[in-house]
């Protein structure tokens, strides 16, 4: 889809660095698994394919304390329907295979990077570049994205290792990000620039 969505936008092209670039898995939690399950094997094998040319991988896990006093406007805006700490929706997707060595990173909003020590987790591994991956594309994915841009990140957001409830939101998420913030990939481009490292 990468190659399409260049084609048919004549959007930017570039490759990843290994030695610059950190893999974020954004939000494959239990709560998410309806949507996340479509895009589980190239998910897992992005995650192996990164680790491979040791590019650390970093998850993020969502979720808000019991009392919601945490959530801010996600909970105006999706009626108080919130992953809660602790709760068997909260963990990580046992499929996807973290190790325990890997970095979570916990947080209560669509950004990766708002209110967590994200950033300078990235800075301190010397990491100026993220591929993108995870649910929901549109939201959390495509905040987390747009904040790493903002923040002198160079942004790579793959195209079939995200999803999210709806296909037409999953392709304007991805013509706005490739438009303005991000180059897009797949896993068979990350594939090919890494065999050509």
């Amino acid at each position: 889809m990468a190659s399409q969505f260049l084609k048919k936008y004549g959007l930017r092209e570039r490759n990843p660095d290994p030695q610059k670039a950190a893999l974020l898995v954004i939000d494959m939690q239990n709560y998410f698994s309806g949507i996340a399950a479509p895009i589980l094997p190239t998910i897992k094998a992005t995650i192996d394919l990164c680790r491979s040319q040791k590019i650390p991988v970093i998850f993020t896990r969502h979720g808000h304390k019991p009392s919601k006093e945490d959530s801010g406007m996600l909970g105006e805006w999706w009626n108080n329907d919130l992953i809660i700490n602790g709760t068997p929706e909260s963990e990580l997707l046992p499929e996807i295979g973290r190790k325990t060595s890997e970095k979570i990173v916990q947080k209560n909003t669509y950004s990766g990077f708002h209110g967590t020590d994200m950033e300078d987790y990235l800075k301190s591994l010397g990491k100026t570049e993220v591929i993108v991956t995870g649910v929901m594309t549109n939201l959390c994915c495509e905040t987390t994205a747009r904040d790493a841009f903002v923040r002198g990140f160079r942004v790579f957001f793959s195209t079939d290792a995200t999803a999210t409830a709806d296909q037409e939101l999953h392709e304007a998420a991805l013509k706005n990000l490739g438009y303005g913030f991000a180059y897009l990939v797949d896993y068979e481009k990350l594939e090919e620039a890494f065999s050509n490292k």
